[in-house]
């Protein structure tokens, strides 16, 4: 048996794959560029010639802890069977001695630092990754998406609207009509604003609803609705016009930056942009619509709007200061509506206290009537993850921004 100078023997027992016997073997590990090389001398055998194996060849077992070593190390030889050795302390040590250096999942398994300090990376780069990497792949990803998967979806979510939650509109047709011819002449006025997709054009279309709030909301494809509400709210703080002529600007904003389209990608669906970019839409037409009714604009995405409603409202010539008066308008309404609920909910608990402490042998002094007031159930619910508001707490901020018709973050402002 020739062996190498220098190079240390340990004993193990050879499974060939060819004979269930264990073949007994000494084995040597020589330094290579890339890595340990192993070499098995089979002892039963005479003149038998060494078995070698390249690093590449060997699924090296890991330690997966060092104070503890294992009682047997098992080395598997892939197509030549397995390699059992006992001497576990002098086969780490022929391993070490040939330039083994372990990688960064043994080093984790065996020693706490390194574990706690790869976690902690990990941490920091999911963090900046969501932050930053996610809205960026986001962006970039949306421009494979079809423009036919985002009006599929668009046509689904409106649909279990409107067997849900929407009403169709009973405002005039008159004024359906003069709403959106204000709307067609503003939409003339898009290809001269910023765009972040330049070849994307959807169809805008403007429809109507009621069955909720003040209100007005994009879906992706192009498709803006507008709800009687916001329309008579607009009216009934005399404002003109041109105030729903400024949210509808900011919901065309919302489509041609493909916010929703982008949230769908940002909201743990990469998987999808993905399928996208390759072609493969049919998975999820059926489930984008339902990832949709549970998202809402990021306060990004509503900066981004109002910043182009800004922008197209001068190119139009209009005045964006309507727009934010309701925007104000709306937000305190919703504030008062609040305030009466609690005080509502604040009545109701201490008349439940006061209730309670009635005791059961005394019968309370009287009985009151139903109230035949103020019905506390409203038939209009609160508006939809598309809010014009977006429950965001700087709405006086953009308000102000836009009654001045401009803001520091908008381009060219």
């Amino acid at each position: 048996m020739s062996v190498p100078e220098h190079a240390a023997l340990v004993p193990g027992r050879w499974f060939d794959g060819h004979s269930s016997k264990a073949r007994p073997v000494m084995v040597s590990l020589l330094p290579t560029p890339q890595g340990p090389s192993l070499t098995l001398h089979p002892l039963a055998q005479a003149g038998a010639e060494p078995v070698v194996f390249a690093w590449k060849d060997v699924v090296w077992p890991e330690a997966w802890n060092e104070r503890r070593p294992q009682v047997r190390v098992v080395v598997d030889l892939r197509d030549h069977g397995s390699l059992e050795i006992d001497a576990v302390t002098q086969w780490r040590a022929a391993l070490a001695a040939a330039g083994e250096r372990p990688g960064i999942a043994q080093r984790m398994q065996t020693r706490w630092p390194v574990l706690l300090g790869v976690a902690a990376a990990a941490v920091v780069g999911l963090t900046l990754f969501y932050r930053y990497g996610t809205p960026w792949a986001a962006t970039r990803i949306t421009r494979f998406v079809p423009l036919t998967w985002e009006t599929s979806v668009a046509e689904n979510v409106l649909q279990q609207m409107d067997d849900g939650t929407l009403k169709p509109s009973k405002l005039p047709p008159e004024r359906q009509a003069q709403l959106k011819a204000r709307f067609e002449t503003l939409v003339q006025h898009t290809s001269a604003t910023l765009h972040r997709y330049p070849g994307y054009k959807p169809p805008l279309t403007l429809e109507f609803r009621s069955g909720m709030g003040a209100n007005a909301f994009a879906l992706p494809g192009g498709k803006v609705v507008m709800t009687d509400g916001i329309v008579k709210a607009a009216a009934e703080k005399g404002l003109p016009d041109d105030a729903l002529v400024g949210v509808l600007a900011h919901e065309i904003g919302h489509v041609v930056y493909r916010h929703t389209t982008r949230m769908v990608v940002e909201q743990g669906v990469l998987n999808m942009g993905l399928g996208l970019a390759l072609g493969d839409v049919s998975a999820i037409v059926s489930t984008g619509a339902s990832v949709l009714t549970g998202l809402a604009y990021s306060r990004n995405h509503e900066r981004e709007a109002d910043c182009y409603a800004i922008a197209l409202m001068g190119q139009a010539a209009l005045p964006t200061a309507p727009m934010g008066k309701l925007l104000l308008a709306i937000a305190k309404d919703e504030a008062d509506d609040e305030e009466v609920e609690k005080g509502a909910r604040k009545k109701e608990d201490k008349a439940g206290q006061n209730s309670a402490a009635t005791t059961a042998g005394e019968p309370a002094a009287s009985s009151p009537e139903p109230s035949r007031g103020r019905q506390t159930k409203q038939e209009e619910v609160p508006h939809p993850a598309w809010s014009l508001l977006s429950s965001h707490p700087d709405t006086v901020a953009r308000a102000g921004e836009l009654e001045r018709g401009h803001a520091p973050h908008c381009p060219n402002n």
